[in-house]
């Protein structure tokens, strides 16, 4: 039996607490990133998340979307 059950709403509250800690801590996109890259470049190890984040950081200076502030 899963734990979200036994536990119910704490669990859930959990879940969605660290659902969205990994969001803004962008570790949830480098997941999304590598499972990506390994889609695209089997046998071909992905970037560092250092270099990933690099990497990312730069494409936004040279692509700048608009922004209200």
């Amino acid at each position: 039996m899963r734990v979200a059950v036994l536990l119910g709403p704490p669990a859930r509250v959990l879940r969605d607490v660290r659902w969205y800690l990994r969001e803004i801590s962008g570790t949830a996109a480098y997941e999304r990133f590598c499972r990506s890259h390994e889609e695209r470049h089997p046998g071909t190890p992905a970037p560092s998340r250092r270099a990933y984040e690099r990497q990312r950081t730069r494409h936004r200076e040279e692509n700048p979307q608009s922004r209200c502030c």
